[in-house]
């Protein structure tokens, strides 16, 4: 069963690429904050590196704006991330979550198994907001879609 709105993040660490890797966990990245966090399936395919990350990182100044953090989650390692980071020219303050283990995306109830396609766990594609570590809002994608989980609608999102 997946998180859902009211629900507070489980515990959960991960390596976070801001400022250089470091451990982290669910309260570095959550507590006493509003933080937007999307999932990609993952760093350098297809739509997350057209589409998902960049639309975040041209709207990052906006989230801001609103005193809103954002983290982008991958089931990836933490050197992946932050080579995709460099690529896709991630502002510095954006945060980079690599559950390179998927125990983050696991415990959220959010995993994708990509084993036939040859990637293994993965997570869903999904975006939430999150303030003070309670999910407030959940959008998860249908498979193969991308409509619910980008900047925009989370912008929209926190403006309700």
């Amino acid at each position: 069963m997946s998180i859902m709105p009211g629900d507070l993040l489980p515990a959960a660490r991960f390596k976070l690429v801001h400022n250089g890797i470091q451990d982290a966990d669910t309260d570095t990245v959550f507590k006493g904050r509003t933080v937007v966090l999307f999932a990609v399936p993952g760093a350098f395919t297809p739509t997350c590196s057209t589409r998902h990350l960049p639309g975040f990182v041209q709207a990052y100044g906006r989230f801001r704006e609103r005193d809103v953090d954002v983290a982008c989650l991958a089931v990836n390692d933490a050197f992946v991330m932050e080579a995709w980071a460099k690529q896709q020219n991630v502002p510095p303050g954006m945060m980079m979550i690599a559950d390179g283990n998927a125990e983050f995306t696991r415990a959220l109830g959010l995993e994708l198994d990509a084993t036939g396609y040859g990637m293994g766990i993965r997570a869903r594609r999904f975006a939430l907001i999150a303030r003070d570590g309670v999910v407030t809002t959940l959008n998860v994608e249908a498979p193969g879609e991308f409509r619910v989980s980008g900047a925009e609608a989370m912008l929209a999102a926190l403006d309700v």
